[in-house]
């Protein structure tokens, strides 16, 4: 019989485990504490849980915990990046982040990605498999544990595409702002999509309160098709009305992300071009020099592009900013750390053939 994910469970469900397994109801606020608030590393640790039933649960329940496997520190800024080993052996990425307003993690939310976006390091190798809750929370609760320090900001934006695993996603969100857990605030957490128009619909009817962000990186289809797959099947026209419904259902400002790379996408005509496409939304421009993967070929803008790109959206009365680099020297973009990590893997077992 397969354990049941113990860490995945509201508390509602969990009393009703804990029911049914003979026990009393206020059970379940104690493991639910230990679990989300003491970020406890086992059963063991629930001192104040009798130790048959501890045993009992050890039999019921799996009790999932993630394993660094790496970890970088950025010089410049103080980011971190870890790499993080499931349960199974797969390896996911994350990063710290540490801002004046507060700390943000940046979480992945599949092993791998299937959307084939073609300057991105964590499509290469397809994807594996969906992220389930527990293992989208423990990101943030091994971070919190490992840094010392509270986080107050979530971002969804690591490998995977956040709204190819809706249902974990979106109980991941309601458990991350649960009051009895680390009650962060929805309106702390972003989720970046690359336009998935049913998943933007689907999202807004959770009533959430949660920031979304597309991942844009061209104003029409035609350039769009060059570097995101995703394009070829759903029009910008499609994904700009999910987009409206979303903010109509919750009043949240979209970000549009935008990573320029050299002669794609970044010319002045284009800037004109994006400029029509948002005007009049309640929207940001995030403009993202392009992290450079070798085996894409992209390379980014030079800087001058960049800003006559920025100068020409604001005067179109565009809110926009550029990306600050955070963790440039550790290579902290979304992919290159566990690409890195399994590349030497693979060397090792073909060395030993």
């Amino acid at each position: 019989m397969a354990l049941k994910d113990i860490k995945s469970m509201n508390l509602a469900e969990l009393e009703q485990e804990v029911k049914a397994l003979g026990e009393k109801p206020y059970r379940a606020a104690q493991m639910y504490e230990w679990m989300h608030r003491k970020l406890c590393g086992g059963f063991g640790e629930m001192t104040n849980i009798s130790a048959a039933f501890r045993e009992k649960c050890e039999g019921n329940f799996s009790f999932p915990v993630l394993r660094v496997v790496d970890r970088l520190e950025s010089a410049a800024d103080g980011t971190c990046k870890f790499l993080f080993e499931l349960p199974d052996g797969n390896v996911i990425e994350s990063v710290l982040m540490k801002y004046r307003h507060g700390n943000s993690v940046c979480i992945s939310s599949q092993v791998g990605c299937r959307m084939g976006c073609r300057f991105c390091a964590s499509t290469l190798g397809g994807l594996t498999r969906n992220l389930a809750p527990s293992e989208m929370l423990e990101q943030v609760y091994e971070i919190q544990k490992l840094s010392g320090q509270r986080v107050s900001h979530i971002v969804v934006m690591g490998t995977g595409e956040p709204l190819d695993n809706l249902e974990n996603l979106v109980r991941f969100i309601r458990m991350a702002s649960d009051g009895n857990g680390l009650n962060i605030s929805q309106r702390n957490i972003t989720v970046s999509t690359c336009g998935l128009p049913d998943g933007i619909r689907a999202l807004a009817e959770e009533e959430l309160a949660v920031n979304l962000a597309l991942s844009l990186h061209a104003p029409n289809d035609a350039d769009r098709r060059k570097l995101m797959p995703v394009a070829e099947r759903y029009a910008l026209t499609e994904v700009f009305a999910a987009l409206d419904e979303y903010y109509e259902r919750t009043g949240r400002r979209l970000t549009f992300e935008y990573s320029l790379v050299a002669n794609v996408n970044d010319s002045a005509q284009q800037a004109e071009e994006l400029a029509a496409l948002i005007k009049g939304k309640n929207c940001l421009v995030n403009l993202i020099p392009v992290n450079e993967v070798k085996e894409r070929g992209f390379k980014r803008s030079r800087a001058e592009n960049i800003q006559n790109f920025k100068n020409i959206l604001e005067k179109k009365r565009i809110n926009v900013t550029i990306r600050r680099e955070m963790g440039s020297d550790i290579n902290a973009a979304c992919g290159q750390l566990r690409k890195s990590y399994t590349d030497r893997l693979r060397q090792q077992e073909g060395s030993r053939e």
